[in-house]
């Protein structure tokens, strides 16, 4: 019987190579392909955008471990594609120091005979919608706990109203008594410290109403600096203001957003107890929406990006992933609703809030706002 021949490649070939080598191009999700000795093969404009790299044409044929050095937690995935048994087929990746959220399937690349030559990882930008699942959590909370706190603080502030009044006219029955005296101005004190913990609590469950408008950031600036000195002593430090040139007013509550940054303002002057550095910066950013979400046309979304930083003594590792946390505190008399309440806010004007910060290094707090309201986004 005459030997069949394989046949001859087809003269398109070349071409439909380049065709499909555009199409990964262009997709709208990340994709990394690499050999079997760890070379990368392939990587697509988003894979760069979405793991903050620069493209160069000399990293293809490179080991994938030397163009991803920067995303150490990239190539610990990459790295067991061979050696697990049960490839993920959907899992996610949080990338701290981009502020992003990746969910990532990784697959095995094999050839005809089924020998393995290779691996791929298609991988897609989830931080929009990971903030929006966080955002509905956080609803689903409050409003639990909302039913229940409002309850209690109702209850609990005609008594600790009549404590502090009664200690009042007790105290002027025994004005010769230097103990009594004394021991009365702590009952006064611990009633209004328990008050102002109810009333902070119901400001906590309570929805928030924007009242939106076109909001100037450096007069919420100015007046947060004011509303801070009033809330706490300042000492020495120095307050420095750098806002840039040029920025649009932006959709928002004046006297909501004072109330963030003078929270963030407070705090500072707390933790550098009369001697140090604040420093404010503001500048116009954009942010890349995912054309999944909002259509393929959809443009940057204009964003203000402040930062509020001190010099202060930072915050604990394992602390900082709590500190949002309503009632997680580490101030003696502190509430623990502070930054919860910030949040909330900065959550209202569909913005967020992040922190970096390290023992002995400061910190700094960024607030992500948008210049149009949410639903203009999507207009």
């Amino acid at each position: 019987m005459p030997r069949t021949e394989p046949p001859a490649p087809r003269a398109g070939a070349a071409p439909d190579d380049r065709f499909f080598r555009q199409i990964v191009r262009s997709m709208r999700n990340g994709v990394i392909a690499f050999k079997r000795d760890g070379t990368l093969a392939l990587m697509n404009d988003e894979a760069y955008r979405m793991f903050g790299l620069t493209r160069s044409d000399a990293d293809m044929g490179r080991a994938f471990a030397e163009v991803l050095r920067e995303r150490p937690a990239v190539i610990r995935v990459l790295a067991g594609a061979f050696e697990l048994s049960h490839l993920p087929n959907r899992a996610e990746l949080r990338l701290p120091d981009l502020n992003r959220v990746v969910g990532y399937t990784l697959s095995q690349v094999k050839d005809e005979r089924g020998d393995t030559i290779g691996a791929v990882m298609f991988f897609k930008d989830l931080t929009r919608v990971e903030q929006l699942e966080e955002r509905e959590r956080l609803r689903d909370r409050l409003a639990a706990l909302g039913e229940m706190a409002a309850g209690i603080a109702h209850e609990l502030k005609n008594p600790l109203a009549g404590i502090e009044v009664m200690a009042g006219l007790l105290r002027r029955q025994v004005p010769d008594s230097t103990q009594a005296q004394a021991l009365l101005a702590d009952i006064m004190s611990e009633a209004k410290l328990a008050n102002a913990i109810v009333v902070e609590m119901l400001e906590f469950v309570r929805p928030i109403r924007l009242q939106v408008e076109r909001t100037d950031l450096a007069h919420v600036v100015h007046q947060s600096i004011t509303l801070a000195e009033s809330k706490v002593k300042r000492g020495n430090v120095e307050v420095r203001v750098d806002l840039a040139n040029g920025l649009p007013p932006i959709d928002g509550d004046l006297n909501q957003l004072s109330q963030v940054f003078s929270n963030l303002l407070t705090n500072a002057f707390e933790a550098l107890e009369g001697k140090g550095h604040v420093t404010i910066k503001a500048a116009l950013s954009a942010i890349e929406v995912d054309p999944a979400m909002v259509g393929p046309e959809a443009a940057p979304i204009q964003v203000v990006v402040v930062d509020v930083i001190d010099d202060g003594p930072g915050i604990l590792a394992e602390e900082t992933d709590k500190i949002f946390d309503p009632f997680f505190t580490t101030k003696p008399q502190g509430t623990g609703l502070g930054l919860a309440i910030v949040r909330k806010i900065v959550d209202a004007h569909d913005g967020r809030i992040d922190v970096n910060s390290a023992s002995g290094q400061g910190t700094c707090f960024r607030v992500t706002l948008p210049v149009v309201s949410a639903p203009a986004w999507f207009k």
